[in-house]
């Protein structure tokens, strides 16, 4: 089976032949784009399986080339960026990319990125053909159309928010969400009072579904920036 076609969209040459050189020496396909114009053009004539995305391009904000290929494709983006801000993170994330990086990176930690969007993309294409209304991850088992989720077998008595925060995080597996992006389609807005909420949901929704809370298996925390469900074996 090909790996994934990986289209890389970085202007600096060293981290671009860095990135290029790893992918090859992993057996990746790949493509590369020097600047956003050139990285819409790729993605839209060899729809890339993943997109690895620099977000200071010379011609370009890597912001509005997510909005744009976000316009036509939900295909994974993950930006590889020198802004460490949370709120430069959390630009990227709302306007869609579903992962980042911040320079520098060690290339472990890149393709360990990697192998977790193509998990991801895995699940989703099982997910597309067998049209499931029902979600298994690892002991997890969420049943869309009854309503109800289980671990282990055992029916996890869970509130209606908490029900809707598993569904909404399941549903985009692997994927970092905001906290505005997971408030908005909670309690459709998202102001402070709520994202202190969606903390106290968080925890007491753990409590129900992680083993041992301290060190999650299924929901990771990004500080300050939102949560992700990880794909468990």
């Amino acid at each position: 089976m090909n790996k994934p076609l990986i289209l890389v969209v970085e202007d600096d040459p060293p981290v671009r032949n860095l990135i290029t050189t790893t992918l090859k020496t992993n057996d990746y396909r790949y493509l590369v784009a020097a600047n956003g114009a050139t990285a819409i053009l790729e993605a839209s004539s060899h729809n890339p399986d993943i997109v690895l995305l620099d977000l200071g391009l010379p011609d370009m904000d890597g912001v509005q080339v997510i909005q744009n290929i976000r316009s036509w494709s939900n295909l994974p983006i993950i930006v590889l960026s020198a802004r460490s801000e949370d709120n430069d993170k959390i630009e990227a994330l709302d306007a869609g990319a579903d992962d980042y990086l911040t320079k520098p990176f060690s290339v472990e930690e890149l393709l360990a990125r990697l192998r977790v969007t193509q998990r991801r993309l895995s699940f989703m294409t099982a997910e597309m053909l067998t049209a499931n209304s029902v979600f298994v991850n690892g002991k997890l088992r969420v049943d869309y159309a009854g309503g109800c989720a289980y671990w282990n077998d055992q029916e996890l008595h869970l509130t209606p928010i908490e029900y809707k925060l598993l569904c909404l995080l399941s549903k985009n597996v692997g994927k970092v969400l905001t906290h505005t992006f997971i408030t908005q389609n909670i309690w459709g807005r998202s102001w402070d009072n709520d994202i202190a909420s969606l903390r106290v949901f968080m925890a007491t929704l753990r409590k129900k579904l992680e083993p041992t809370p301290d060190s999650p298996q299924y929901i990771q925390t990004h500080i300050g920036v939102g949560y992700r469900m990880m794909k468990v074996e």
